[in-house]
């Protein structure tokens, strides 16, 4: 699977780039292809695991191949491999800890030292140099020393000259009665001589094969080396294994693990990034378990709360074409300031106030709604008519409150013959401008101030009141007595008048 880049757009939050659940699911197919699963051909842990400081294929009989570019070279600890030579790169000896066995030929350049016998392809096993100076021992497997030799050669061949050729083409005539032949070592090679046995050894610059011994800067060309421990950082090539971790050689230069072909790196345990993961796009298969926090290009997501990494920016939550951003479950929001328009399709409940259609209805049981000015602010409602089905109670939080009606309104009975009631509480009053209406009786409401009854127009006052056609006893029927009992003063037409009244009969 190729890798898969998200897309995030021209510029941030331009709405252009992939949505997040199409970025997360790029992310998590990359992961999928990133770690994979056991045993995947096209994975790390298909061809190497690397696990208890070893690196070892995942695939039964599978062979390691380590090879660096050009000319450079594979470094394991203090051993340097490049090309086919093996040198150690800290001048020590290199030490092979166990048997050797080589089908070509093997050529030694310096002094060699064998621990216990030399046996070569025909002929006796070497076990042992003697220091015998009659060589009267008969043995195939044992060498007489310098001095032996010497010795018996003197006995045997005295004032005769003994002729050496070096391989440096340097010729030596030692007088065998008068000279000696002096054993000297060379690079990594020592002699001693103790009576008249020569002893040669090897430093410890010379790797032996059972001795532990540290190769510095030796070539191995196509070693095969078995269940190695590696002590220190290890260079190979342009990577370096140190301890539990591999890193980059060369500065500021990036570490790549890519699978052959179409596999795929797998990194099967838990994974840790330190710092900044820069990726290409990503798509991953299945759950990622993040512990800790998320950032993704200014957003970061931490526990059960979203919220943008820029001090001051806005956190957007948008659907790609026609798509809606649908929120399943109930949402609740603290200090929430909404600019701009709100489309609402279907009913918005708002605490115990419901809004559906034209309608706003409390919903809890004889549930009120109030609706507060704030100061001397004004409730405007608007419309031809303001329709109240029921009754209009004015409470306490009207006090000192004016009804203002324009010219030409009228309060008026919804229906036909109804009777308009203003009735107040206790001994409360009706007052209409100056007018107080208290029980059945019609009051100025200022002090001394006239009463006054006005008709429209060319109306008339009409009092309705039972009538009768007699009146106290001092007239006949149907006559006025002589003297009124009382006068009752009324202004007509703006002028004080005086109206007798009498007694009923």
């Amino acid at each position: 699977m190729a890798r898969q880049n998200i897309n995030i757009g021209s510029s941030a939050n331009d709405g252009t780039g992939d949505p997040l659940r199409t970025a997360f699911d790029k992310i998590n197919d990359n992961f999928v292809e990133l770690y994979g699963t056991d045993n995947d051909i096209n994975t790390l842990d298909a061809n190497l695991d690397v696990n208890n400081f070893a690196i070892t294929t995942g695939v039964t009989n599978g062979n390691v191949t380590i090879t660096p570019n050009g000319t450079g070279n594979i470094n394991l600890g203090s051993i340097t491999v490049n090309g086919s030579q093996i040198s150690s790169n800290d001048s020590t000896q290199i030490t092979l800890a166990d048997n050797i066995q080589t089908t070509g030929t093997i050529n030694v350049t310096g002094a060699a030292t064998l621990a216990t016998s030399l046996t070569l392809a025909t002929g006796a096993t070497v076990t042992v140099i003697l220091d015998e100076d009659n060589l009267g021992t008969d043995s195939a497997t044992q060498l007489a020393t310098q001095q032996s030799i010497k010795a018996y050669v003197d006995a045997q061949v005295t004032a005769q000259d003994l002729d050496f050729a070096c391989d440096d083409s340097t010729t030596l005539s030692i007088d065998l009665d008068s000279e000696s032949l002096q054993f000297s070592g060379g690079t990594g090679i020592t002699t001693a001589g103790t009576s008249n046995t020569v002893t040669i050894a090897i430093d410890g610059t010379v790797a032996t094969l059972a001795g532990s011994q540290t190769l510095t800067n030796k070539t191995l060309t196509n070693p095969t080396i078995n269940a190695a421990t590696m002590t220190g950082a290890i260079a190979i090539d342009g990577v370096t294994i140190d301890d539990n971790a591999i890193k980059a050689n060369a500065s500021n230069s990036d570490l790549e693990l890519d699978g052959s072909g179409t596999g795929a790196v797998k990194v099967l345990a838990n994974a840790t990034v330190v710092g900044t993961l820069t990726t290409a796009d990503i798509t991953t298969i299945g759950t990622h378990t993040i512990t800790g926090q998320l950032d993704a290009e200014g957003v970061r997501i931490k526990d059960n709360t979203v919220t943008t990494l820029a001090s001051n920016a806005n956190l957007e939550l948008s659907a790609n074409g026609s798509g809606v951003v649908d929120v399943k479950k109930a949402m609740t929001t603290v200090g929430q300031t909404i600019t701009g328009n709100v489309g609402i399709t279907g009913q918005l409940d708002i605490d115990n106030i419901s809004i559906n259609g034209n309608g706003i209805i409390a919903t809890n049981s004889n549930g009120g709604i109030n609706i507060n000015p704030n100061g001397l602010g004004s409730v405007t409602i608007g419309g031809s008519n303001v329709s109240v089905p029921s009754t209009l109670t004015a409470s306490t939080l009207f006090a000192n409150t004016q009804i203002l009606l324009g010219s030409g309104a009228k309060i008026m009975a919804a229906s036909t013959n109804a009777d308009i009631v203003l009735e107040t509480i206790g001994t409360g009053s009706v007052v209409l401008e100056e007018i107080s209406i208290t029980d059945n009786k019609i009051t100025t409401h200022n002090s001394n101030a006239d009463l006054q009854l006005d008709t429209d127009g060319t109306g008339y006052l009409d009092i309705r009141t039972d009538t009768q056609t007699t009146v106290g006893s001092a007239g006949g029927a149907n006559a006025l007595p002589g003297q009124p009992t009382g006068y009752i003063k009324i202004k007509i037409g703006g002028t004080l008048r005086v109206i007798p009244f009498y007694d009923q009969a």
